[in-house]
């Protein structure tokens, strides 16, 4: 459908963006996440330059770890005074923002909404710090009866017993196996790695609401210091997620029509083209392979088609870990946009758990009206899990965002082998298929991982002792990947099998 066929009612276009870093000087000044939300709202309100949140008929908001809630939606709305005939609180993860967003537009383009809004917030620093201070909160009542799902009420049993469940444990898997897969070295990969995340603290340094603004240069996040320890082998503190930090942001998206009709600018108007989404399964050893994602890979894919030309002067690239990054571009070599965000990164611009990818948003819209032509934002969720891009320009898209089916679920899965058969009890030769190694505080082996495959094929999990120098110094080796070499397990303690030299 050519764009003279499309009625401005079911055109959508983001017209304000609201956003808050809170740095308070004392306990009592500090806002909880709700307060950010609201007070990204009126930013984003306010960018508009048009009366909007009185008449939002959709809100999404994003989860928010800091704070239990009984009701966090209902609570903004009551602090905004306005009833939104359709308000979602939206589950775990970190491309919840840009879907919510997507969806949005949808529901505009099919004429089911006229101006919707997805925010959220988060306040993990002053949180931390009023605990450090056992320092009781001025906020809204706390839910006693707050529950969060955790890895391990859907990981497999054995990665629940080797207590490999947080993203650093399991990202830094990835990483070895891509760095093995593209032929580097350790470190030849971390040096990519250091140089990508350098690139990243160039923009948060020009970001007026990034957390940590400022440069830092690839021989200085490649180095490990008191400052920049080490966490998990390969990755170093500073080539991880930041999540100590009090941002909040906003989105307002409506239909050309209304915003024409609010009297709001075109030079505010940002488009939304479509996009895509997928998901890995949730449990990492039900995944055939752990150095590549299908759903990654047919989401960027995707989104490459929906621009048309596949061409973008603009990105935002998840940035958790660097494996995500550098995963994506290799999924689409073209892009060729100067930077790998326009927000700073999980690191340097602050990771507000889930609620990175709307200060992504923010940014980017910033960045194409300032002169930008078209946008990619990828966003990611749980551990390499589940995957959503979408594409903004400056310009309106040829295509009625109505009809789009941007699931691309079953391509994916067409291209998933089935995961290998995963062994509890096992005594024999094992070759490596990927690892990390843990670290103590003081920046000692705490222990080591290695996900191993047996003779037949098997998967397996093995601990490393860190006692057992030689294995440690062998995963740790910067001039040669342990990945493909043979080692020996057996039964350790507390029932975990131990891999070690053949």
């Amino acid at each position: 459908m050519s764009m003279v066929n499309l009625k401005s009612e079911h055109i959508p276009v983001i017209v304000g963006v609201g956003e808050i870093t809170n740095r308070p000087r004392d306990l009592a000044q500090g806002l909880e996440p709700a307060a950010l939300m609201v007070e990204s709202l009126r930013r984003a309100q306010q960018d508009a330059g048009a009366d909007l949140i009185r008449s939002l008929d959709s809100l999404d908001v994003i989860n928010s770890f800091s704070w239990p809630y009984r009701d966090l939606p209902g609570t903004l709305c009551e602090m905004l005074g306005m009833t939104p005939a359709r308000v979602v609180y939206r589950p775990v993860g970190g491309e919840t923002p840009t879907l919510s967003l997507h969806q949005a537009a949808q529901r505009i383009a099919l004429g089911q909404s006229t101006v919707a809004a997805v925010c959220g917030g988060e306040a993990e620093r002053t949180v931390q710090w009023a605990r450090r201070e056992k320092f009781s909160l001025p906020w809204s009542a706390p839910d006693p009866n707050w529950t969060r799902e955790f890895a391990r009420d859907f990981m497999h049993a054995e990665m629940v017993k080797h207590d490999l469940l947080r993203p650093l444990d399991i990202y830094p898997l990835y990483e070895n196996a891509i760095q093995h897969l593209w032929g580097q070295t350790p470190a030849e990969g971390n040096a990519e790695s250091a140089a990508l995340w350098a690139e990243y603290a160039a923009v948060a340094a020009t970001n007026p609401y990034a957390w940590l603004p400022r440069a830092a240069t690839a021989e200085e996040i490649a180095t490990a210091s008191a400052a920049n320890r080490p966490i998990a082998w390969p990755y170093l503190k500073t080539m991880m997620a930041q999540p100590g930090v009090n941002q909040g942001a906003a989105v307002i998206v409506t239909s050309l029509a209304h915003a024409e009709k609010c009297g709001i600018g075109r030079h505010k108007l940002i488009h939304l083209w479509g996009g895509a989404h997928a998901n890995e399964p949730r449990d990492v050893l039900s995944r055939a392979q752990l150095q590549s994602s299908p759903a990654m890979e047919e989401v960027l894919a995707r989104a490459v088609q929906v621009a048309g030309d596949g061409e973008f002067d603009l990105l935002e690239l998840y940035s958790c870990f660097p494996c995500v990054p550098k995963m994506a571009r290799r999924a689409i070599p073209s892009l060729r946009a100067p930077a790998p965000t326009v927000a700073g990164g999980l690191t340097f611009f602050g990771a507000p758990v889930n609620n990175y990818m709307t200060h992504a948003v923010a940014a980017m819209v910033r960045a194409l009206r300032a002169g930008g032509s078209k946008g990619l934002l990828y966003g990611q969720g749980g551990h390499v899990t589940k995957h959503h891009a979408l594409v903004l320009a400056r310009e309106a898209s040829p295509h009625a965002m109505a009809r789009e089916n941007f699931s691309v679920q079953a391509a994916a899965d067409a291209r998933r082998a089935a995961p290998p058969p995963v062994l509890a009890d096992y005594r024999g030769s094992c070759v490596v298929e990927s690892h990390t190694v843990l670290y103590t505080r003081d920046g000692a082996p705490q222990h080591g991982s290695v996900i191993g495959r047996a003779p037949g094929g098997e998967r397996l999990i093995a601990r490393v002792p860190a006692a057992d120098q030689e294995a440690i110094a062998f995963l740790t080796d910067p001039a040669r990947s342990p990945i493909g070499a043979v080692g020996v397990v057996k039964p350790g303690r507390g029932e975990l099998l131990e891999w070690s030299l053949s």
